[in-house]
């Protein structure tokens, strides 16, 4: 697990905005960390990179679950913050996006449990200061542990 210290917003944009522009169709990246701690905003970045219309506001997708937006690939952008576990999550058919055409940006993926994808991106954000986070990445899976090293130099 590397290390990013996210002193300011305009940080966590040009973390956001390179994974934009590294994601594949099929790349899934989890965010974890408590309420405000900037796991949309990080989204938000992401959106930016894949080169969706920064006029189109990336909002969280807490009550409505699932936004999908249009860029260089489709962003897939879920929170499962309200979902009670595995059963709810496989009947809303979520899992189906683990292998789609677009990127997966996950908050509050613990509620995944067992289909927990086992390629991915595990980003954990942690509240450092008023405005600052420490970003905690890990590689899951062979592709992800060689981009990571690759990520935190770019940053």
């Amino acid at each position: 697990m590397l290390s990013l210290e996210l002193s300011t917003i305009k940080r966590t944009e040009e973390l956001g905005k390179i994974l934009g522009k590294i994601v594949e169709p099929g790349d899934i990246i989890t965010l974890q960390g408590p309420l405000g701690a900037g796991k949309t905003a990080l989204t938000q970045a992401i959106g930016r990179g894949l080169g969706i219309d920064p006029r189109i506001y990336i909002t969280s997708p807490t009550f409505s679950l699932l936004h999908e937006y249009k860029g260089r690939i489709p962003l897939y952008h879920m929170d499962l913050y309200r979902l009670s576990g595995e059963e709810e999550i496989v009947s809303l058919g979520f899992p189906e996006y683990f292998s789609g055409s677009g990127v997966t940006v996950i908050e509050w993926p613990e509620r995944l449990g067992s289909h927990m994808p086992a390629e991915r991106l595990e980003i954990e954000l942690v509240i450092s200061g008023e405005m600052s986070r420490i970003a905690k990445l890990a590689g899951h899976g062979s592709l992800w542990q060689k981009k990571v090293a690759e990520i935190v130099s770019m940053v």
